[in-house]
């Protein structure tokens, strides 16, 4: 006979289903997998059917508020708070009719600062609330002083102004055609007033015009409980809606909270609506995907999409052109880049406004971001100017490099780079320490990017930094060094400032070169040239000879190339034998490498020792 074990499991699953246990646990329930799966669905129904049943009893627990209060003031201020807060503007206003005079007056504000706008009466038609109460239809406008559906007055404008209000939504308050007053939602900046909004804020004027009503003439309970029963309705279709802005709110929140960056927002953004998501920096590269974005092979091709320049100056709002979406990530009056979206289906109000909170949760990602950066770098700046200016002692400028990820040991090259204009300092110093990457300690240092690198070929080090920054203005690099010992590290400086002065005098910005591949071309057309350094730079080797051991094989250069680079002629003008010159040419090659004959050698030796020679002159 077949077993009744999977009967037993489904009547078990049954039971655990109408004991209301958490969905976890009738997961857990051994049962066939088509029950499980039913009983699972139905576990998740039942938990948004109660979310939803929340939301409607957080109005329900309003609308009872109002109708359990018999003081007419209370009412009034509760209907004008809630609306302010449902709403999340920056102030709030009720105005109640006076059949005696024709107009309306102003009853209660929440938020308003102005003792002339709390004090407004406005006759029918006059205004964006005289329409109201005069149409009985609700109007609203995202920038009131321009619109001109409204019949503007002096003493309306003049209030207005003074409380500062842009963008104003106004509703009527009617019970069974009869005219109570007008509930308004006012923001002192320019705020596009949506569907729901203004569905939501004349429900809050339905509800309040019944509790006035009631609190006027408490024989009309009945019609305030159909009223009510007619918001649930509205307050159900809006549940979707909520749900999800709760849901994006959570999952953006959790982003945040964990640490995550830029890209997780933008894959928690594709995680909730589908489709791809692209943010592009304010320099237009792509700094986070997700989804099947189009490819970028060339010209992006997003960034040549209409809805990106529209994105870039319909500041702060979602725009959209065939089926793209875009909004610019906006932080402290700074576009830092822009959000592009791409959704399977057409975003509903909720969606977008999940889109617009994506926007505004990557903007404080990138602030914060940015704002570590500049530490990091004022701190390297800070670490950098020490080191360049010999300030603390030996071991202490060691410690600088070893707190900076510098190899405490040398050879290390100092590169000078300069490019663009002031504004332009902080983006460069950050592409060319990204390009340089770990080990390299790159900061602003008197006008000018600085960069020790370890490594003993200063002219490779600056070609290749000058090749490499392709992003924004172009640099011109002068490397310097390799220098053993940080005391040697600030004489490198100037070193390196007067070689980027130099090709640029030599038509060669943009490039990069060491200091010695100038030779004396740098000096001569260099700003400010300093002839000692030059001398030293090509001479040095032999001089601290000289100096040591009281020897003159500088002179013996004099001679040497005086006699046409003959050793028998030298030996002649120097009184002394063939031998002894041959000798001392041995060490001048020691001193200064196999190949200082080569003729661009011969002639840089050649140009020092004269330059030496003037400098000693009387």
């Amino acid at each position: 006979m077949p077993s009744d074990e999977p009967l037993t499991q489904v009547t078990r699953l049954l039971e655990l289903l109408v004991s209301d246990v958490p969905i976890a646990q009738l997961a857990e329930a051994p049962a066939p997998e088509p029950a499980k799966d039913l009983a699972l669905r139905i576990g998740a129904l039942r938990v948004t059917h109660r979310r939803r049943e929340s939301a409607q009893a957080a109005l329900l627990d309003t609308a009872r508020e109002l109708a359990s209060e018999s003081s007419p003031s209370i009412v009034l201020e509760a209907i004008v708070r809630r609306a302010r807060t449902l709403l999340g503007t920056d102030l709030a206003y009720l105005t109640l009719y006076d059949p005696e005079a024709g107009d309306t007056f102003m009853r209660v504000t929440d938020g308003s600062v102005s003792a002339d706008f709390q004090s407004l009466r406005l006759s029918l038609g006059d205004g964006l609330g005289g329409l109201v109460a005069s149409t009985h239809k609700p109007y609203w406008t995202a920038d009131y002083s321009s619109d001109q559906r409204f019949s503007h007055t002096s003493a309306i404008d003049h209030g207005v102004g003074d409380e500062g209000i842009i963008a104003i939504c106004g509703t009527p308050l009617i019970v069974e055609s009869t005219f109570v007053g007008v509930l308004f939602a006012a923001n002192r900046t320019p705020r596009p007033f949506s569907h729901t909004e203004i569905g939501l804020l004349g429900n809050l004027a339905a509800l309040a015009a019944i509790a006035i009503v009631q609190t006027r003439a408490l024989s009309d309970a009945e019609r305030a409980l159909a009223a009510l029963s007619e918001a649930h309705d509205i307050v159900r279709q809006q549940a979707v809606g909520v749900e999800r802005a709760a849901a994006a709110h959570d999952r953006f929140a959790s982003v945040v909270l964990g640490g995550g960056g830029v890209s997780d927002v933008t894959q928690a953004l594709v995680d909730l609506l589908g489709g791809w998501a692209v943010l592009f920096d304010g320099a237009g590269e792509r700094r986070s995907v997700a989804g099947a974005a189009p490819e970028a092979a060339g010209p992006d091709p997003l960034l040549a999409h209409p809805v990106v320049d529209r994105a870039r100056h319909d500041v702060g709002r979602l725009v959209e052109d065939d089926g793209i979406h875009a909004i610019g990530v906006i932080a402290a009056h700074e576009q830092l880049g822009t959000l592009v979206v791409g959704a399977p289906d057409a975003l509903e109000d909720a969606d977008q406004r999940t889109v617009e909170r994506a926007a505004v949760v990557t903007a404080l990602v990138l602030l914060f971001e940015r704002q570590a950066d500049d530490a990091r770098q004022s701190e390297r700046n800070r670490v950098l100017a020490d080191l360049l200016t010999a300030r603390g002692s030996h071991d202490d400028r060691t410690g600088y490099l070893r707190s900076a990820s510098v190899e405490p040991r040398g050879p290390w090259c100092l590169l000078v780079a300069r490019g663009g204009d002031p504004t332009q300092q902080r983006a460069l110093a950050l592409t060319v320490s990204t390009v340089l990457g770990d080990g390299a300690l790159v900061g602003t240092h008197a006008d000018a990017i600085v960069a020790i690198v370890r490594g003993e070929d200063p002219d490779a080090l600056a070609r290749s930094l000058a090749e490499r920054v392709t992003r924004g203005p172009r640099i011109t690099v002068g490397g310097c060094g390799p220098v053993a010992d940080v005391d040697d590290l600030p004489g490198s400086l100037e070193e390196g400032s007067r070689t980027v002065r130099a090709l640029v005098a030599l038509g060669r910005a943009g490039t990069g070169a060491a200091t010695t591949e100038l030779g004396f071309a740098g000096l001569i057309v260099g700003a400010d040239p300093d002839v000692h350094d030059y001398v030293r730079s090509v001479l040095g080797p032999v001089l601290e000879y000289d100096d040591e051991r009281g020897s003159d094989l500088a002179g013996t250069l004099v001679a040497y190339f005086a006699a046409g680079s003959s050793p028998r002629h030298a030996a002649g003008s120097l009184h002394v034998h063939v031998n002894t010159v041959s000798q001392r040419l041995g060490r001048i090659a020691a001193l200064l490498g196999e190949d200082w004959q080569h003729p661009d050698r011969a002639l840089e030796i050649q140009l020092a020792l004269r330059m030496r020679r003037l400098l000693e002159a009387p």
